[in-house]
């Protein structure tokens, strides 16, 4: 075929179409790949290597990554180096550090070599020297305290949940009770317009007495449980010989690392991972879990599926279905596609000004003017960022809507309208159900951008850590009004904010591969829904 017939029918912007296609699915792979290995790869537990250096210093740690020398440039000479994780933060200032190749004089994988996942400061990696129960010590040498300290750390797990349930449970019920006799004290001061209510006060002064005097029971409960779990130390020496004394109970995990069979790093990893996905963050969100991002994105991609939908698909309804088309409509949809490209932060701060400040600020002085100056719903909270993203999601629903409802055949309006069935009769059983698969199109690409966005939820409720989670077991168990945490934002954090740059690294690459997991299950779940709904209606709403 002649090169003018095949430019004239289309043939070279085919190939240029495919093999963009091609290019794009090759970085997108790529991308995930480099994610996936970074990010998987990080919780397997390395062995732990000694390094003597030429002026005598020895190191122990994780050889994490390995480096070219320079051969010209204004880094021409640089030898090859190696970078190890030595932990031990507390010690030496910092869990990573750069060795030339050209100062190591010997390798080694001493078998003796633990490496401990603690509270506080990152890991430990030394060697056990002895354990102890107060003055009592219970073993010493590094086999002997190996054997004895595990039952220890299986126990510290069960007292640090013990803890944790007392503060959570007894203590918070407490202090929840507390809060609520103030306010409501304080509620009966506003309402008294001058009237003697000294009867009120004294009555609640006395609950409050009872209170705290439980609050004081419980407290001490929890120093007595608290210094029982700390009694047992192990020591550990660093590379150098410098001991440090750990308490068992900041233990989390702990494991002799050149000691490990193949299960045994399985069983490793496996811990590490379940500790990922339902642990709580600490040391500054770069070690410990993300559970309560996790919590807070679905909780938030829920929230504002809910709020965007049903107003996208009722706007779509009535610009397509009952307005009628003229200048004022073209008008409309010219300013739901502007709004489609309006930039997120935008919309972050009209969130911040609308939703939090005029209605959370509105809400406070009308319902509870007992709890201000503190505000309620007058900051930020996971209700209002919802509805900022779902005001950012909405043009998507409104466009992709309206394209399915234009899809559906007017054959079937007329057959349905002349059976007799009602204008909304018709939208709701015909019309409708045939366009849900191009409505599901709408919802899943809401839910993609909304579960990514982060800049507009900066301004509008997520925060760096909430101790308290939406939804909880205190009355009334959903509360829309607290902040949360989000993935986007986690990685955003962890990635630009920590103190700690390189031991945050993984921790983004993890957290990246659970929100593209979570986004890829939310928008199964609506494909799937979606092509259910395809095959029972035949029609070219898509």
């Amino acid at each position: 075929m002649p090169m003018r017939e095949m430019v004239r029918q289309g043939d070279p912007a085919i190939w240029f179409t495919g093999t963009a296609l091609g290019i794009c699915l090759l970085m997108i792979t790529g991308m995930i790949v480099l994610i996936l290995v970074n990010g998987l790869g990080f919780f397997w537990p390395k062995p732990l290597t000694r390094l003597t250096l030429a002026d005598g210093t020895i190191v122990i740690g994780e050889v994490v990554a390995h480096e070219a020398g320079k051969r010209d440039g204004a880094e021409a000479g640089r030898p090859d180096r190696v970078q190890l994780k030595v932990g031990n933060r507390d010690l030496v200032g910092a869990d990573f550090r750069w060795i030339d190749e050209t100062q190591i004089t010997a390798r080694a994988l001493p078998p003796e070599a633990i490496y401990v996942e603690r509270r506080e400061y990152g890991p430990f990696i030394g060697t056990p020297v002895r354990l102890t129960e107060g003055e009592k010590e219970l073993a010493k040498g590094p086999d002997a305290v190996w054997v004895a300290l595990q039952p220890l750390i299986d126990k510290a797990d069960d007292d640090r949940e013990g803890i944790r349930q007392i503060e959570r449970d007894e203590v918070g019920a407490i202090n929840a009770a507390i809060e609520e006799e103030r306010l409501a004290m304080r509620s009966a001061e506003l309402q008294a317009a001058g009237a003697d209510i000294t009867a009120v006060r004294a009555a609640s002064e006395r609950r409050l007495a009872e209170l705290q005097e439980e609050y004081a029971g419980v407290e001490a409960r929890l120093a007595t449980l608290v210094e029982q779990a700390s009694r047992t130390h192990v020591t550990l020496a660093a590379a150098d010989g410098t001991e440090k004394e750990l308490a068992t109970l900041d233990i989390f995990r702990a494991y002799m690392a050149n000691q490990l069979s193949f299960a045994g790093r399985t069983r490793v990893y496996a811990g590490r991972l379940w500790e990922f996905l339902s642990g709580d963050p600490r040391e500054s969100n770069t070690e410990g879990g993300i559970f309560p991002a996790i919590f807070g994105t679905v909780m938030m991609v829920i929230l504002m599926s809910l709020l965007a939908v049903p107003f996208g698909v009722l706007a779509a309804l009535y610009i397509r279905e009952y307005a009628r088309q003229g200048v004022l409509v073209r008008l409309v949809r010219i300013g739901v596609n502007n709004l489609a490209g309006v930039p997120s932060i935008v919309f972050g701060v009209f969130g911040l000004g609308f939703f939090v400040y005029f209605v959370g600020g509105t809400i406070d002085r009308t319902f509870f003017p007992e709890r201000l100056p503190t505000p309620t719903f007058g900051t930020g909270g996971i209700l209002w960022a919802s509805l900022t993203l779902g005001l950012l999601t909405v043009p998507v629903v409104i466009v992709a809507s309206e394209e399915a409802l234009a899809a559906v055949p007017r054959s079937m309006r007329e057959a349905s309208l002349a059976t007799g069935a009602t204008k909304f009769q018709t939208i709701m059983r015909v019309v409708l159900p045939a366009a849900a698969p191009g409505i599901l199109t709408g919802l899943i690409l809401a839910m993609a951008r909304g579960a990514g966005e982060v800049a507009p939820l900066m301004i509008t409720g997520v925060v760096k850590l909430a101790p308290d989670m939406p939804v909880d077991g205190v009355a009334p168990f959903v509360h829309l009004e607290r902040k949360f945490m989000h993935l986007g934002y986690h990685i955003y954090d962890v990635g630009f904010q920590s103190p700690n740059v390189e031991a945050a690294k993984p921790m983004v690459y993890a957290t990246t591969i659970l929100l593209l997991v979570i986004v890829v299950a939310l928008n199964l779940t609506a494909i799937i829904v979606r092509s259910h709904l395809r095959r029972r209606y035949h029609t070219g709403a898509f």
